[in-house]
C-alpha cells in the first residue's frame, strides 16, 4: 500500500481545486458555497446541488485569482454537474481520474473548501466501494466510495485523490461520524461527457422495486440461497407486464417479508448479488433503449426474460436563469431510482 506523502500531493494538487460561490436565489436564501476542481482545459467539475438552479457560480482558484463559470450540463441522478470556464490560471491542470476503483484500505485525500476553508485538506482512506447513497431527495447513487477521511460542509465538489494525484471520487456527504462518501471516478468517466456533449445524462430505467435476498426472505420464499434480488413492485414502464411482483407478505422473525416475486440473478451475464450490484450495472453498463436478457428464478425455477429499458424521466425542478430549462415531471415515490430505493 502506497502512503501519501501529503505535503507533496498538496502542492500538486491544489492549485486545480477550486472554491465554488453561488449567488441568492430566487427564494432568498443567502451566498452559499463548495468545491470543485478542474476537469479539462475548459471545464470545472462540481455538485450539482452545489449550483442549484443558478445559471453561474464565481470560482476562487489557490492562487487567489477569481473566474466565473457557466453551468453547461448538471444530472441530478448522480449529484454531478459542469461548469465552462474561460482562461484558467495557468497552474490550474486537469486532475486525471482514476481508472479502476481503489480498494478498501487505500489512503486518500479529501479537497475542498470545508465551511468556507479555501485549500483544505484531510486524509484518510478508503472505508468501502460500490456503496449506494441515498441523496435525501429521493434518489440513489450507486458506486459511490465511502472514506473516513473527514468531508464537512463546503466539501462538496471537491476531489478524493490516491496517492498518485488521481481522483477516485467527487466528494458528496458526510453520512456520520467518519463516515463520508463520493461518487466514483468510473461514474464521473460515464456521465460527465455526456454533461460536456448535451447538457445532460440520459438514465435507463427499468422502474421496479428490489429487496436484497437476506437469509429471512430466502426462508420466506423458499429459496435455498441468498443469491439475487426479490422483484418487490413493477410499476408502469418496461418491465410492467414482463416481471412478476412479490403478491403478498410473510411473517418471518417478527416482520413482515415480501412473498412470491421474480428474483433477478444477473442481467446480460452479470451477477446481481444486491440492490447496489443492479443500480451500478445499470447506471455504468446499460443505456436506454437498450434490451437487456433477465436470468430469474421464477417459482423455484430458472427463467430468462428480456426487457427493454426505458429513459428515466428528468426530476421536476426549474430551469436554471440564462440557459434552457429541463423540466419533468416527478415520478412517484416507488420509482425514485433506477430500480428504486431498496424495502429495508
Amino acid at each position: 500500500m502506497t502512503e501519501l506523502d501529503t505535503r507533496t500531493l498538496y502542492r500538486d494538487t491544489v492549485p486545480s481545486v477550486v472554491s465554488v460561490y453561488v449567488a441568492a436565489d430566487a427564494a432568498g436564501r443567502g451566498r452559499a458555497s463548495g468545491s470543485g476542481f478542474v476537469y479539462d482545459d475548459g471545464h470545472v467539475l462540481t455538485n450539482d446541488h452545489v449550483v442549484g438552479r443558478a445559471a453561474e457560480a464565481e470560482l476562487r482558484f489557490a492562487d487567489g485569482s477569481w473566474r466565473v463559470g457557466r453551468v453547461v450540463g448538471s444530472d441530478p441522478y448522480t449529484d454531478l454537474a459542469v461548469l465552462a470556464v474561460d482562461d484558467l490560471p495557468p497552474d490550474a491542470r486537469p486532475l486525471p481520474l482514476a481508472e479502476s476503483p481503489p480498494e478498501p484500505g487505500t489512503p486518500v485525500a479529501a479537497f475542498g473548501n470545508p465551511m468556507g476553508l479555501d485549500g483544505s485538506v484531510s486524509t484518510g482512506i478508503v472505508s468501502g466501494a460500490n456503496r449506494s447513497m441515498p441523496t435525501g431527495n429521493g434518489f440513489t447513487i450507486p458506486d459511490t466510495v465511502q472514506t473516513d477521511a473527514a468531508i464537512n460542509p463546503g466539501n462538496s465538489g471537491g476531489p478524493l485523490v490516491d496517492s498518485s494525484g488521481r481522483v477516485v471520487g467527487v466528494n458528496r456527504a458526510k453520512g456520520g461520524d467518519n463516515i463520508g462518501f463520493a461518487v466514483s471516478a468510473a461514474v464521473v468517466a460515464r456521465v460527465v461527457p455526456a454533461l460536456l456533449d448535451g447538457g445532460g445524462y440520459a438514465h435507463p430505467y427499468l422502474r421496479v422495486r428490489t429487496l436484497d435476498v437476506s437469509p429471512s426472505v430466502a426462508r420466506a420464499n423458499g429459496l435455498d440461497a441468498t443469491r439475487g434480488v426479490l422483484v418487490v413492485d413493477v410499476a408502469e414502464g418496461p418491465a410492467e407486464g414482463v416481471l412478476v411482483a412479490s403478491h403478498t407478505t410473510r411473517r418471518v422473525g417478527g416482520a413482515e417479508v415480501p412473498v412470491g416475486g421474480d428474483v433477478i440473478l444477473a442481467v446480460d451475464g452479470a451477477p446481481t448479488d444486491s440492490h447496489e450490484a443492479l443500480l451500478r450495472h445499470l447506471l455504468l453498463d446499460a443505456e436506454p433503449g437498450q434490451a437487456v436478457e433477465l436470468r430469474l428464478l421464477r417459482d423455484g425455477v430458472e427463467a430468462t426474460e428480456r426487457v427493454t429499458l426505458a429513459t428515466r424521466p428528468a426530476p421536476e425542478r426549474r430551469g436554471r436563469r440564462g440557459r434552457r430549462g429541463r423540466r419533468g415531471r416527478r415520478d412517484p415515490p416507488e420509482a425514485e431510482s433506477g430500480v428504486d430505493i431498496p424495502v429495508r
